[in-house]
């Protein structure tokens, strides 16, 4: 895992402590596994930040937090990850949740118009939104259950490298 890249874009402990806003925190910044950078701490956080970033819902980067520091996961790297839902990226992944819940939920997939107004909200919410976010939960299950595996791999494989390139290292000084 490339551990050194995320060290130099991941903000500092002391950085993040000295934000006043976050002062009604407490000691809870103070936890060394939400700076941590290991393999479990980073797979926490992806797994958090991936499912967070798949659901349609509004402050995704505090649920993120919370759940980072009510798991030990790496708190910046789970917010952070949340933004691959940004503007952007919005409209075709949950485009894509709202067809996978209507799939599952045997639903015709409903051709419909964005209007940003509370008549067409309160009218569209139902037909909607049960599968947006049906489908919008079971995408962001599975999307973020194999992130954490495949980053588990991932590191494991790395470690694994480098204990053979420092055994072949080894034998070769003492051949």
């Amino acid at each position: 895992m490339p551990k050194q890249f995320m060290k130099r874009y991941l903000p500092t402990p002391d950085r993040v402590r000295s934000i006043q806003a976050l002062h009604f925190l407490g000691d809870i910044l103070h936890e060394p596994n939400l700076w941590h950078i290991n393999r479990h701490c980073v797979a926490r956080a992806i797994l958090i930040g991936i499912f967070f970033c798949l659901i349609p819902m509004p402050f995704q980067m505090v649920a993120a937090a919370f759940c980072a520091i009510w798991f030990n996961a790496n708190l910046p790297l789970s917010v952070v990850l949340v933004w691959i839902s940004n503007p952007l990226t919005m409209p075709p992944l949950f485009y894509f949740n709202y067809k996978v819940g209507a799939w599952l939920l045997d639903r015709p997939v409903m051709h419909f118009q964005f209007e940003l107004s509370w008549g067409w909200i309160s009218e569209s919410l139902v037909e909607i939104g049960i599968p947006l976010y049906f489908g919008s939960l079971i995408v962001a299950t599975l999307a973020s259950c194999l992130c954490y595996l495949f980053i588990q791999y991932l590191w494991r494989r790395r470690v694994r490298a480098h204990w053979r390139e420092r055994q072949l290292r080894r034998c070769q000084r003492e051949g």
